[in-house]
């Protein structure tokens, strides 16, 4: 049985220590590695175009892991036959929250302003704004969802909720814009897949209210990545982006630099918490692979 495996956090170090009897092939050998008999892959987290074009080169292939929650980058790529599972509960629901949660205080609390100043040496007092009676709509209840209503709650923040599946106490995407027009903060946090693609348009967050604040922790694409750019720049709405349209974000765009958008380079679910489970995860997963038995977290089989 052979495995392909990242060696980040220790991944294939660990399997192989695990499986004496299984061939490990490390992910960053795969170009100069007989990969013929590759029947497990494991793709590196926050891979590349790169790694999934790898797939096409394991004929005998029958499982893909993916250490990611979201699987929309890799979906498509997976031949018949072969199964697909994603990383759930690796702890990027927790860390994606607790991010999430993050970019709002720190949106509202005007902490980058405050860096600067510490940087400058200039103490300067300005008031901000408190959580407490602030109205967020949750884009998305899935597990981030679920995960950042219960951490935002506490604070005081009344919370409406939307999801594609319209259900008790969550709205459908229908009422998105009806929704956002009482909306202090938008928190995307939905899957993205072609039906949600670009799902906050232009009038969207033109229906949203002056001065409110636009939190994306899902994907890039389901922003329209140009009309947020210009509601940010004209001074009308706030931005605070962990994920975006074009990853990484090249050094000519100018969301870099508008005073009213708050960037983190996509380290929502990168956590010292996942590093220490990703291994052992794993490793299940090769066991159950090895013994022919039923694989966690499976997405699509084919």
């Amino acid at each position: 049985m052979t495995l392909l495996l990242p060696s980040a956090d220790g991944v294939a170090e660990y399997v192989a220590g695990q499986f004496g009897l299984a061939t490990v092939i490390e992910y960053q050998d795969a170009g100069r590695a007989e990969l013929d008999e590759v029947t497990f892959y494991c793709l590196p987290y926050m891979g590349d175009q790169e790694s999934i074009a790898l797939i096409g080169r394991l004929p005998s292939l029958a499982v893909i892991q993916s250490l990611s929650s979201g699987i929309d980058e890799v979906a498509g790529a997976v031949p018949r036959g072969v199964t697909l599972c994603n990383g759930r509960g690796l702890g990027h629901e927790e860390g994606t929250a607790d991010l999430a949660v993050t970019l709002i205080l720190a949106s509202l609390r005007q902490l980058p302003g405050f860096a600067a100043a510490q940087a400058a040496r200039s103490w300067s007092h300005i008031r901000t704004e408190s959580v407490r009676g602030k109205r967020v709509l949750l884009v998305g209840h899935g597990l981030i969802g679920v995960s950042i209503e219960q951490r935002l709650r506490p604070f005081g923040a009344e919370i409406s909720l939307v999801s594609r599946t319209a259900r008790a106490g969550v709205h459908g995407l229908d009422d998105l814009v009806t929704l956002a027009a009482s909306a202090d903060i938008l928190v995307i946090c939905i899957a993205l897949s072609a039906h949600t693609r670009h799902l906050v348009d232009a009038g969207v967050l033109a229906a949203l209210p002056d001065s409110a604040l636009v939190v994306n922790v899902a994907r890039g694409a389901v922003i329209d990545q140009p009309a947020l750019t210009a509601e940010v720049a004209s001074g009308r709405l706030r931005a605070a982006l962990d994920v975006i349209d074009v990853e990484p974000l090249p050094a000519s765009r100018p969301e870099w630099l508008l005073p009213g958008m708050l960037i983190t380079p996509h380290i929502g679910g990168d956590t010292y918490d996942f590093a220490r489970r990703a291994p052992v995860f794993v490793a299940d997963q090769v066991a159950r692979h090895l013994a022919g038995e039923p694989l966690s977290n499976v997405v699509t089989g084919n």
